[in-house]
């Protein structure tokens, strides 16, 4: 076998003409398009012009072995048993020694950021391949998510999720082990770092940045940046608790309307303030139409959140204003919960600015 000749691949379809060799057994198969396929020499046949018969010497290059004949009257070769030997080493860049990672989050549709769902990606910025676990929070244990092997600068999607399945996303874990495969390496620490995803975000198209990863803007996670991990997320159990009590969850109420017995006491309404100021700490970058889907969200929420207790009643204050939460929320029971009667609360308790609706 000698630079151009014709050969084609035994163990796949294709070929193409001889343009070097690479040590004692890779032979540089320039194909069709131009490129040149590193391919095992003991891989190739050489044909001629016209002819793409099998019957033909395969000479190797590589010191003691036998040269292998091919006919085509072998009924038991079939070039797909022949195992691929061949793997190039991945390519590395300079400075990914260093170790970075990311988690990434990717809205499907970032016209409609309302609604849209959210794909999430583990981004490997670095040569060493990695092996990562991805976990949320659950109470005081923890559920996997995901976990798998990431070659060297690349990025592996992970899963699509929508709004619904945010509350279960505020913690998160992801953990790497990295290494190399294919040469030797500097070992690196165990990464281990927990992150708080802030739902918020999710409803502001501008969190959803220019990047380097993707051609579309993403909301970028550090997992960890050249070798330092980001800083883990350190929970204070009693700030924790504060914020699981006075946090509207659609089961729960403001602190200043909502009565110790009232998840307890079925016969008792259970009241969920809609007031923006009630739902977020900020609505900075949200305009009108984000924060009315997020108020209808939490409204959602609390009707799927109780639709098994029949005869509970509650109490959604969404306040006179120009009406528009009320409209909303008016159409939304007359659309999609046909089933629940509702009607104005009480003037006494809650003003002209609350609507009262019963599981049936």
């Amino acid at each position: 076998m000698k630079i151009g000749d014709k050969v084609r691949f035994l163990s796949s379809t294709g070929g193409g003409r001889v343009a070097g060799f690479k040590g004692n057994n890779i032979v540089l198969v320039e194909d069709e398009d131009g490129f040149e396929v590193p391919t095992p020499v003991n891989d190739v046949v050489v044909v001629g012009e016209d002819n793409y018969s099998t019957t033909h010497l395969v000479e190797t290059r590589q010191q003691g072995k036998k040269p292998v004949h091919i006919a085509d009257d072998d009924e038991d070769y079939d070039p797909a048993d022949r195992p691929v030997t061949f793997k190039a080493p991945a390519e590395e860049r300079r400075g990914g020694n260093l170790l970075s990672a990311y988690l990434a989050f990717v809205p499907v549709n970032p016209e409609l950021i309302a609604t849209t769902r959210f794909e999430a990606y583990f981004v490997n910025d670095s040569n060493y391949t990695m092996r990562f676990a991805y976990l949320s929070a659950e109470n005081a244990s923890w559920k996997l998510r995901a976990t798998a092997e990431v070659e060297p600068n690349t990025k592996l999607f992970i899963e699509e999720f929508g709004r619904e399945d945010l509350a279960k996303m505020e913690r998160v874990s992801v953990q790497i082990l990295a290494y190399k495969t294919d040469r030797s390496f500097m070992i690196k620490p165990v990464v281990d770092v927990q992150l708080r995803v802030d739902a918020k975000k999710f409803y502001k198209l501008h969190t959803f940045q220019e990047n380097d990863f993707f051609e579309q803007d993403a909301l970028i996670y550090p997992v960890i940046e050249n070798d330092k991990p980001a800083r883990s997320l350190t929970i204070d159990a009693d700030k924790l608790k504060q914020e699981m009590v006075t946090r509207v969850k659609g089961d729960t109420a403001p602190a200043r309307k909502k009565k110790a017995t009232d998840s307890d006491d079925p016969s008792k309404p259970l009241v969920v303030d809609l007031h923006i100021s009630e739902l977020l700490d900020s609505t900075t970058g949200m305009s009108s139409a984000d924060i009315l889907n997020y108020q209808l969200d939490v409204f959602r929420k609390t009707l799927k959140d109780n639709e098994k207790k029949t005869g509970r009643k509650i109490v959604f204050i969404h306040g006179k204003g120009e009406g528009v939460l009320r409209k909303a929320i008016t159409d939304e029971l007359r659309h999609h919960y046909k089933q629940y009667p509702f009607q104005d609360a009480s003037f006494q308790e809650y003003g002209f600015g609350a609507t009262q609706v019963t599981i049936k």
